[in-house]
């Protein structure tokens, strides 16, 4: 649960920073205890927002604020 609740507020952060931004959760079987954001390009190539692997204890270390991916998206793109 916990993990999708970070997953909606991250995306609802991501669509609310950029119009018409296409969000997925979970595409494909996600890693087990992970929480990763890329970003995925129009030419195909993929750029890592976040990623929580390696970071924690705390479990909560392992979800980022969505402002921080916000910023990291904004940067990406820019």
């Amino acid at each position: 649960r916990v993990f999708g609740r970070n997953a909606a507020a991250v995306s609802e952060a991501l669509r609310g920073a950029v119009a018409n931004l296409p969000v997925e959760i979970n595409p494909r079987q996600p890693r087990r205890n992970s929480f990763e954001v890329s970003l995925v390009k129009e030419d195909g190539s993929t750029v890592e927002l976040w990623s929580g692997i390696g970071k924690g204890p705390p479990r909560k270390l392992k979800f980022p604020q969505p402002e921080a991916v916000v910023e990291a998206l904004k940067s990406s793109l820019a």
